[in-house]
């Protein structure tokens, strides 16, 4: 290992330790499932837009803009869900961001972090999220605080969905035996940092299962969409391309129109 998997978690941790989950927001999520709005059928490929200003592969992606306006502009333009980004160290994110958003916008939303704490579970119920990420990664390397199983159940039971994140197809068997409602195919390495889109190809072979598939990290086309979606991916997480762009509403749109 290069030791970047190691520096996220001791950054989690650092912003655990410093309170910055320590919320007190007590917003209600949504009744809208993040596992239905993925996974539904329709006109477009389902987009989960993500709100992210910078992160370790590539620095600062924008300065700063209204994370409000630019919510709003992602729905505006198809997105059927928004994933924010709160961890604080290389990422500059913030529970407050997603706080902000969640009282803006109906779609369902991903809180994106780096959990090893219960901590982190607690404020994403508090600040409204529909969903979670947890990343097998994480939990194999030992960084978290207890197994993956009892963080899902603590999810559970806010009623909030867990995202599981994996990068092949070892990683996928294991999550495929939690009661995860969605996994995610992380096409960069978090250890590395290296991106390829062939990880959702060789990750998803053979895969036949019914829950929800998102392939996330690396996508910059709708052509990208297009070969993903033919991996077998059912829906797909974006940031930095959408965030780069000068128009937001046509970034996210050329996306779900790319099926």
């Amino acid at each position: 290992m290069s030791g970047i998997l190691r520096v996220l978690a001791e950054n989690s941790q650092r912003a655990v330790d410093d309170g910055i989950y320590d919320t007190r927001y007590n917003i209600k999520h949504t009744t809208n499932s993040m596992a239905e709005a993925v996974s539904t059928r329709g006109e477009g490929a389902r987009i989960i837009a993500e709100i992210k200003f910078a992160s370790p592969s590539q620095g600062i992606i924008t300065e700063y803009r209204d994370h409000i306006a630019v919510a709003k502009q992602m729905v505006s333009g198809g997105a059927a869900a928004i994933s924010v980004l709160t961890q604080p160290h290389l990422f500059g994110g913030s529970p407050q961001y997603f706080a902000d958003i969640r009282r803006s916008v109906s779609v369902p939303m991903l809180m994106k972090d780096i959990i090893l704490d219960y901590r982190q579970i607690d404020a994403a119920s508090d600040v409204g999220a529909d969903c979670i990420l947890l990343i097998q990664a994480i939990f194999d390397a030992g960084y978290a605080s207890n197994s993956i199983d009892r963080y899902i159940t603590r999810a559970h039971d806010y009623n909030m969905q867990v995202l599981l994140e994996v990068h092949d197809s070892i990683e996928l068997v294991s999550a495929l035996h939690t009661d995860c409602d969605i996994i995610g195919v992380n096409n960069r390495n978090l250890d590395t940092l290296e991106i390829s889109l062939e990880t959702t190809k060789d990750t998803l072979h053979g895969y036949n299962g019914d829950r929800p598939i998102i392939s996330e990290s690396g996508i910059e086309s709708p052509r990208d969409i297009t070969y993903l979606s033919g991996c077998g991916a059912s829906a797909f997480l974006v940031g930095t391309s959408i965030m780069r762009g000068d128009n937001i509403v046509d970034s996210v749109r050329r996306l779900v129109e790319a099926l």
